[in-house]
């Protein structure tokens, strides 16, 4: 039997070119998101290796919609969480700010926390979270995706940190975007910006070769290392 995934936040963007391409790879792929018509109209195109199954990520009956997604794939190898959100909030709106941790961070947690028991219990599975470059360092028109974004990195190397001292042999792969043209780049003076096709070719080039951490595309690595080490009295002024 060929192996099973699941894709959180499939129905456009990097979430969608993964699932696409996870099936070229021969997987089932359970694919999942708000807007319903776009995964049917995705699973028409590939009947026999996409199920399609709408819900939202911050609702209360989320694990129960993950577990019957597992029934119907009848297994899980492969967990994929490409869902986030995040607007510029200069004026710090709160509203904005809750929206945007109630769903990468209270949502993350809950999900990523599931999908880790799962493979925890069954002895074997990779876990991959897409992360930000923007978790790296603090935003002044973005505060809350940012710092979102912090935690997820942090969550995700928490658990791999667990994983190891447990013996589970599990992957956990944290995947750092910098701009992808989807409709979660926003802001003026984007550069380096890749096609969902081309990120997505990139993090499954990664996941196939259970990379603890990637950039993509790969050319942001090297602003990533700049990022960290620039001083702050330098940033704060950026």
């Amino acid at each position: 039997m060929g192996k099973k995934a699941i894709v959180v936040g499939a129905s456009s963007g990097i979430g969608k070119q993964l699932a696409i391409g996870l099936v070229q790879l021969g997987y089932t792929v359970g694919i999942t998101g708000r807007r319903e018509e776009l995964l049917d109209e995705m699973a028409r195109l590939h009947p026999d290796t996409m199920i399609p199954y709408s819900f939202d990520c911050i609702s209360e009956q989320v694990l129960d919609h993950l577990e019957v997604l597992v029934q119907k794939l009848g297994g899980l190898d492969l967990y994929i969480h490409s869902s986030g959100t995040g607007d510029l909030n200069e004026s710090l709106d709160y509203t904005v700010e809750e929206r945007t941790n109630s769903l990468n961070v209270a949502a993350f947690t809950k999900t990523i926390g599931w999908a880790y028991k799962y493979f925890q219990r069954q002895g074997h599975g990779h876990l991959v979270g897409i992360s930000s470059i923007g978790g790296l360092r603090g935003s002044g028109v973005a505060p809350a995706y940012n710092a979102s974004k912090a935690y997820q990195i942090n969550y995700l190397e928490g658990l791999r940190q667990k994983s190891k001292k447990s013996n589970v042999p599990l992957v956990i792969t944290d995947v750092r975007p910098g701009f992808v043209d989807t409709d979660m780049a926003k802001g003026d003076g984007q550069f380096w910006v890749a096609t969902p096709t081309k990120a997505a070719k990139q993090i499954i080039r990664a996941i196939l070769r259970k990379k603890e951490r990637v950039y993509v595309t790969k050319r942001w690595t090297i602003f990533a290392i700049i990022l960290k080490i620039l001083p702050n009295w330098i940033y704060k002024r950026l």
